[in-house]
């Protein structure tokens, strides 16, 4: 086959053809290019954390939480985990078809050292099959309070690095609009979210603020910034938290000062433990 430019030398042909990236005959499109980029422009921000685990651990455990098809764990593996001696690379997903299916294209694969495990958030706590704490962990795209799952999981399992791209944040949302008539008489910023397109952005946004607050009181360092270009995707903030056991002082009063002002006490367990 033709060499094509954007594949580097060891990528796997029949995992891009899997991911639907190559086509069958192992060509490239426009659309296919696009994502390509798109994938390898995520890898640059988690490649060198993958390097900084493995200088203090060489058996490192990522954990793709709210995993889906696998994707992400699948690139991961392919580009850095492969070229490594030890490692591993764990997808956590509640659809059972989707785990199966992952665990039989990573046999087909060769890929040894990666897992796939049909639990809940509270059973990848809990179980045994995962080690106590993990280096990593990931959740790209992860709809709604998915994202949340993931967070809680990386506390719980005290994990170094945390990179989530959220998706779909409806919660929030749909908080504010359950105590949109109180709060008109609580705050006058409730005219951020009056109305219902605003009620949808702006809920999203806080979301992702209130998460970046939840990680800093566990003493996070936070980076936020986009993933690819908006030309290629409004689901675009990726968030990179790093554990620095140095929680940011007034990050809890904060985050219990915005849930009180915007009427969101009702969330006041998912992002306060």
């Amino acid at each position: 086959m033709t060499l094509i430019p954007e594949i580097k030398p060891h990528q796997s042909i029949e995992l891009l053809k899997a991911l639907h990236i190559l086509t069958r005959d192992g060509k490239l499109n426009q659309d296919t290019r696009r994502k390509l980029k798109q994938v390898y422009h995520l890898y640059h921000f988690i490649e060198p954390l993958l390097n900084e685990v493995i200088l203090e651990n060489d058996n490192p455990v990522l954990v793709d939480h709210g995993a889906g098809k696998s994707y992400l764990g699948f690139i991961l593996y392919d580009l850095f985990m492969k070229q490594q001696h030890a490692g591993r690379i764990v997808g956590i997903e509640t659809r059972g078809e989707l785990v199966q299916k992952s665990q039989e294209l990573a046999e087909n694969l060769g890929f040894g050292r990666m897992d796939f495990l049909h639990l809940s958030v509270e059973e990848s706590i809990a179980s045994t099959a995962l080690p106590e704490q993990v280096d990593i962990v990931t959740a790209l795209h992860a709809c709604n309070t998915a994202t949340d799952d993931a967070i809680r999981f990386g506390l719980e399992k005290r994990a170094q690095f945390m990179v989530l791209v959220p998706c779909c944040q409806a919660e929030v949302a749909e908080v504010l609009r359950r105590h949109k008539s109180e709060s008109f008489g609580k705050t006058p910023l409730s005219e951020i979210w009056r109305h219902p397109i605003h009620t949808r952005e702006f809920g999203s946004q806080i979301t992702n603020v209130l998460r970046c607050l939840q990680l800093e009181a566990h003493g996070y360092q936070v980076t936020v910034t986009e993933l690819v270009g908006w030309e290629h995707s409004m689901k675009n903030e990726l968030i990179i938290a790093r554990y620095k056991n140095s929680p940011r002082r007034n990050a809890q009063s904060r985050l219990e000062q915005i849930l009180e002002e915007l009427n969101l006490q009702d969330l006041h367990t998912r992002f306060i433990y």
